[in-house]
């Protein structure tokens, strides 16, 4: 579908001015559909109505839908970011990053009955209850009540308890010390609703970062109050809430130590669909992990900045320090941006190393796993889509072949080729080589001899299937796509070694003209996965647990394959030997006698007619092999 509007639009945006402001995107009926912020308007809007190739498939389908389009000049492209934020909160545009996660929004609710109780609900309901949000996070909310109720002793049953029945017999959590009991009359009703209304004040500042220190702050003053008036049922009271909020704050620890207050963004990304998850961190402790869907902008760090902008525009908790999985746009405007609306200095953080890469990359598997539950992938198609990420491709690699030479001393060398299609072994696509040109022990120059003759092969089979569907009358594509082995390019080639093997691979695939991703599988000194290599450093594998399971999965099984290719031909050879060394006995006949008896045991055995009735093999032959293995 073409918009029919394109050159009216494209003209349109070309008499814009030169200045900062906010363009507002309108459909056939008028209604706004997307709102941006420009630093140039006519550049930036002028983008949309020229060459779609560059757009993602969410932009062209905006785009595809634009039938006009309004703009605001403002002072300075900052002033533009916050009008740009206000706009879309209140518009809620199609075409924009809307934050819809993946349970929706929650709500803390208290019934409206004689015995009150909290509940964590999805949506309001037209009752007379109480209720306390939106959040965004249904984690916190949830974790949040399940503690309230635990620290209070409150109920989390639907029993009735407005006619207590003493007889009755309460349950689990009243033994275990969770819950007063006013099913069995354990508690009056003034006693219920007292606690009822510190669980109500500890949630206000519960869900909001930072809330539990300033609600133990108020505990412990309580404690030292009652103990002063010498009420100590009391202040053992405060005392007991104390210790359970502490256990239960204890339990949410992240495993990371110190006491920062962060919040963590990483994404998941299948070709356009997009999966963030977001950590937040509040004195060491992981207080919520959230998922949100969206699709691509125009670039990652496209989509990561408007990420950033539709998260803290809905929500005024901002912390010192955001740490990103990846470059965002605007980083500058979006820190000034920030750092305004939490009334202090923000950074944007994309670490490197350390305590907040582990942290980035525990959000990265998060919503990583998000995603293949979403879009019921198994772990080896997410492992797939995670590696293509790691590695900067344009798309998961459905075809990835691996590498690797095997020998012993130079002797008997060869080279194995495995495939992998989508993360699982496909083992029709197995190829053997047998070294015959390279010097023993020279492994970069026996894996150039492989790679020459894998390519070379791959030519030739790609002309033989198309003259053949070409005499069928076939679809010479179709017929490539169900192509096995050297008759289909892979996607990626993973080499088992260092940059040396990368560079050999390398050099083939420029002779052949051919454009392939390469990258070398290092090990470490215990002979176990450590990273990927290529010209550009290593790229670490350890914390990224999928992509860590599928690249030794390869690596361990080229080198298996290899290594027993290896083993075969030589153990082959090793056994010819013995009766080559024979006088008289050549590889022919040596051959003739093993396909006869199968073992050497069996020739051992064997007497001279036996063995003189071999077509081949003389009375001769037969004299001089009963006497060599006779003394061996």
């Amino acid at each position: 579908m073409s918009n029919p509007s394109m050159e009216t639009l494209r003209a349109k945006a070309m008499r814009l001015p030169l200045d900062p402001g906010v363009y507002i995107m309108k459909n056939a009926k008028g209604e706004i559909i997307y709102i941006g912020k420009a630093k140039v308007l006519k550049n930036r809007v002028s983008q949309y109505f020229g060459s779609q190739n560059n757009h993602s498939t969410k932009v062209r389908r905006m785009v595809e839908n634009v039938r006009d389009f309004d703009y605001i000049l403002c002072g300075s492209e900052f002033e533009a970011l916050i009008l740009e934020c206000s706009l879309i909160k209140q518009n809620m545009p199609k075409y924009n990053i809307l934050l819809k996660d993946d349970k929706g929004y929650r709500y803390v609710k208290i019934t409206d009955e004689e015995w009150r109780r909290i509940q964590s609900v999805k949506q309001k309901q037209e009752d007379t209850a109480k209720y306390i949000g939106p959040y965004l996070s249904g984690f916190v909310v949830n974790e949040s009540v399940d503690a309230a109720l635990k620290i209070f002793k409150l109920p989390d049953c639907n029993r009735n308890f407005s006619e207590p029945r003493r007889n009755q017999r309460p349950c689990l959590r009243f033994y275990i010390g969770q819950c007063m009991a006013p099913c069995c009359g354990k508690i009056s009703l003034e006693d219920y609703n007292e606690r009822l209304e510190d669980a109500i004040e500890f949630l206000k500042g519960e869900v909001k970062r930072g809330g539990t220190k300033e609600y133990i702050e108020v505990l412990e003053a309580r404690m030292n109050e009652y103990a002063e008036r010498l009420e100590f049922e009391r202040a053992a009271e405060m005392r007991d809430r104390l210790n359970a909020i502490n256990r239960i704050t204890e339990r949410q620890k992240v495993v990371f130590s110190g006491s920062d207050t962060e919040d963590v963004f990483a994404l998941a990304r299948e070709d356009d669909k997009i999966c963030f998850n977001v950590l937040r961190i509040n004195d060491g402790r992981l207080s919520a992990s959230e998922n949100y869907f969206t699709e691509m902008e125009d670039s990652l760090e496209d989509t990561r900045a408007e990420m950033l902008k539709r998260y803290y525009t809905v929500n005024d908790d901002v912390p010192g320090r955001i740490i990103l999985d990846g470059e965002a746009s605007d980083t500058e405007l979006l820190e000034e941006w920030l750092s305004d609306k939490a009334g202090k200095k923000v950074r944007l953080v994309v670490p490197q190393k350390g305590r907040q890469r582990e942290l980035s990359q525990m959000s990265k598997n998060n919503a990583y796993e998000k995603l293949a539950q979403t879009h019921k992938r198994s772990k080896a198609d997410t492992a797939v889509i995670e590696l293509g990420e790691l590695l900067g491709l344009a798309s998961p690699p459905e075809f990835i072949e691996s590498y690797d030479i095997s020998h012993t001393a130079g002797a008997d060398a060869v080279g194995g080729m495995v495939v992998f299609r989508n993360g699982v072994p496909y083992k029709d696509s197995y190829r053997k080589f047998k070294i015959k040109e390279a010097v023993g022990g020279d492994d970069y120059g026996s894996m150039e001899e492989v790679l020459n003759r894998r390519f070379a092969r791959y030519f030739k089979e790609v002309e033989e299937l198309t003259e053949k569907a070409e005499a069928e009358g076939k679809d010479p594509e179709e017929a490539l796509k169900d192509a096995k082995g050297f008759a289909r390019l892979p996607d990626l080639i993973l080499m088992d070694g260092g940059l040396g093997q990368v560079h050999a691979a390398e050099n083939v695939l420029r002779q052949f003209e051919l454009d392939v991703p390469v990258f070398g599988m290092v090990k470490d000194s215990k002979h176990k996965t450590r990273a990927i290599t290529s010209d550009g450093g290593e790229i670490a594998i350890s914390q990224a647990r999928k992509v860590f399971a599928l690249v030794t999965g390869i690596q361990d099984e080229v080198h298996r394959y290899a290594i027993g290719y290896h083993h075969q031909k030589h153990s082959k050879g090793a056994r010819k030997s013995v009766l080559t060394d024979i006088p008289g006995i050549g590889p022919k006949k040596s051959e003739l006698l093993w396909k006869e008896f199968k073992t050497l045991d069996a020739i051992r055995r064997a007497d001279l007619a036996d063995l003189s009735a071999v077509p081949g093999i003389s009375h001769a032959d037969a004299v001089n092999i009963k006497k060599v293995l006779h003394y061996n």
